[in-house]
């Protein structure tokens, strides 16, 4: 598709140009964030591989919020720094699969016959055209009819939970499992509770920020009473943040204050990249990996694998 990057030759010429502004007239604050994407893309050192695998829900019942925009650019950008990713894209709408390039057409092996048992995990996962280290089990509309069809399911609140045995991670054996959940509270966002150990909630920096968390907790929490204990909400990640407005810094204080350390430092700004990134199936990163929403998705999958699962 037209209007695709290489983020090898983006960051190379990147640099290039890093060293010609800074011949010709010193460095400059342009120079230095161009300086900083080169690093970013080019690691020296790759990110920490956590002691056991992690598996996130990725989950906002509030739609807009970046859910899938952050789900995907974190997965992106952990394997472009060494990690093993996959995403298991539960959302019928696919936006995970289309911004991974992966193929999700009615009859494509998907997160759908999965829960019915009918393929594994490894036969249903596709290598992305971004990274060799990253993988994605698409969502197909076979996937919208489910959440009726698991209705009269026996443990149908861990349908994918049962499809997702000790070794179904084997063949692909990644450090990290984004579920990207619809938008909503229905029987596919408490499956991805019951089958995932944490939870990753975006919150946009606008006014109806909070409306509607507390019942998210509240289900979150009689997922941990009921069905799956072990499960904590590890991390919160503002997203659409815009440094121009008091609001945002107002609504950044308030999730601070009531969430403390389970929000990231990094903040995801608000940026046109980043929403026009999925219209070419590409996620930020390999779109316009030099912009501000690629290196705000960087950092944060850097501080999440550097403090790890509930600062271990």
């Amino acid at each position: 598709m037209t209007g695709r990057h290489d983020v090898q030759g983006a960051s190379e010429t990147m640099h290039d140009n890093v060293e010609a502004a800074t011949a010709v007239s010193g460095w400059t604050p342009i120079a230095e964030e161009a300086e900083r994407a080169t690093r970013m893309l080019h690691p020296k050192h790759d990110l920490p591989k956590p002691p056991q695998r992690r598996v996130l829900t990725v989950a906002n019942q509030k739609g807009g919020v970046g859910k899938t925009t952050s789900a995907v650019n974190l997965a992106a950008a952990l394997a472009m720094h060494g990690l093993k990713v996959l995403v298991i894209d539960l959302d019928p709408q696919g936006n995970a699969s289309t911004a991974l390039g992966v193929d999700h057409r009615s009859g494509v092996p998907s997160i759908y016959e999965v829960l019915l048992g009918e393929v594994s995990l490894s036969d249903a996962a596709a290598v992305s055209d971004q990274s060799p280290n990253l993988y994605c089990v698409p969502a197909t509309i076979d996937l919208a009819g489910a959440e009726i069809e698991l209705v009269g399911m026996e443990a149908r609140e861990s349908r994918l939970k049962a499809a997702l045995p000790t070794g179904a991670f084997d063949e692909l054996n990644p450090d990290y499992v984004f579920i990207d959940c619809p938008p909503s509270l229905g029987l596919l966002t408490v499956n991805a509770m019951v089958a995932a150990e944490e939870v990753l909630i975006p919150i946009q920096c606008e006014y109806y920020a909070l409306e509607g968390l507390s019942q998210l907790l509240r289900n979150i929490e009689l997922v941990q009473n009921h069905l799956n204990p072990n499960l904590l909400v590890s991390t919160i990640l503002l997203t659409m943040y815009d440094g121009r407005t008091k609001l945002a810094d107002q609504v950044t204080a308030e999730v601070r204050k009531h969430f403390g350390d389970t929000v990231l430092r990094t903040v995801i700004p608000r940026s046109v990249k980043v929403s026009e990134a999925p219209g070419f199936g590409q996620t930020v990163l390999a779109y316009d990996p030099g912009s501000r929403g690629s290196m705000s998705y960087l950092d944060a999958a850097r501080e999440m694998a550097e403090r790890g699962f509930g600062g271990e």
